[in-house]
């Protein structure tokens, strides 16, 4: 089986994996050691065995399978939809459906008892886009048959339904699509709840991250609540509810951060350079002293000064502030990498 991920959803990513994995070596591997190809996607949030997606895969004799969540109402109108038989093949595949379209989508989940609660709260049945697929199968859908076409969700798979064997995993854990800045800030801030509804430190089945050999995070006299502090931060005389902060985070005396993600910074500044900044009018890496900041996300490097705020008090759902250094999206704010706010900002 080959891997190949994480993709966007477009067929052109996965084309361009296929030419650096697969097509130089066509001929060999024709009847070899790849038959299955399994694709990801770079943006969701989950804990899933994905020899068990592809061992259903293999049992059902299926061309392509794919891995789908019950979702309800509210959101259903995001993701591609499906129907399937009581064999799991899938009949039916219906992308961002509005309206009555939308309706026609919905499906009985009682089949569901087993695994969620209530779940007539979740109607409808939402690709993951997290597919396996027979390698040849594949190969002659993306070289040959659609090789014109781009979208998976919208032009490959409800085409493709018609003459090949598509069979539906139903996936009933977490799992949250963090493709919009609203899913990835409240996926981010619902980490720091307690108990979360998803978990990294499992030991069974663990989450792994990049060595980077930073000291222990450093606080004084820090008030912290229901927050998530990364290695080597440094957090003085600051409060900090419900938060994520990031590697090499610096907190001066009297901030506060609330409902914020904090990415952190990619080195650290020594404090004779941040004195000489300060004394150049110019700021520092960080957060300055009495800066009060919520429902924020935070990009790397951001050089926030003393004395702002960033409420985003007004409400305001959409705006761009590029050369003031943010965005507001869905009514968060967004501070760009490496940008600055000068102290005394309100946003």
């Amino acid at each position: 089986m080959a891997l190949l991920a994480p993709h966007t959803c477009k067929s052109g990513s996965v084309r361009v994996m296929l030419l650096v994995f697969c097509l130089p070596l066509q001929d060999y591997y024709k009847n070899k050691s790849i038959e299955h190809i399994l694709i990801l996607s770079g943006d969701q949030l989950y804990r899933m065995d994905y020899m068990e997606l592809v061992q259903k895969h293999v049992d059902d004799n299926a061309d392509i399978t794919l891995s789908c969540a019950p979702v309800g109402e509210s959101r259903a109108s995001e993701y591609g939809l499906v129907k399937f038989d009581s064999s799991g093949r899938v009949v039916q595949f219906s992308e961002k459906p509005k309206g009555d379209d939308l309706e026609a989508m919905k499906v009985d989940t009682s089949f569901l008892n087993f695994a969620i609660d209530d779940p007539a709260k979740y109607p409808y049945i939402a690709s993951m886009g997290v597919y396996v697929f027979k390698r040849d199968v594949l190969l002659n859908l993306l070289k040959s048959r659609y090789a014109e076409l781009h979208d998976f969700g919208s032009e490959i798979l409800p085409r493709a339904l018609h003459d090949h064997n598509v069979q539906a995993y139903v996936f009933t854990d977490y799992w949250e699509d963090i493709g919009t800045i609203r899913s990835f800030f409240d996926a981010n801030m619902a980490l720091c709840e307690q108990p979360p509804k998803f978990e990294f430190y499992d030991p069974k089945t663990p989450f792994f991250t990049s060595p980077r050999y930073l000291p222990p995070t450093k606080s004084d006299k820090c008030r912290i609540k229901e927050a998530i502090i990364s290695h080597g931060c440094f957090l003085r005389e600051c409060k900090i509810e419900h938060s994520i902060i990031g590697v090499r985070s610096r907190l001066n005396s009297g901030s506060e951060l609330k409902n914020a993600m904090m990415m952190g910074a990619d080195s650290y500044e020594t404090e004779d350079e941040i004195s000489r900044l300060m004394s150049e009018g110019k700021v520092p890496i960080g957060v300055g002293e009495n800066t009060k900041i919520s429902n924020c996300i935070i990009d790397m490097n951001a050089r926030i000064g003393r004395d702002v705020v960033i409420s985003n008090k007004e409400g305001v759902q959409e705006a761009d502030r590029p050369e003031e250094g943010y965005y507001i999206r869905s009514g968060i704010v967004v501070i760009q990498k490496n940008a600055t706010i000068k102290d005394g900002t309100v946003v």
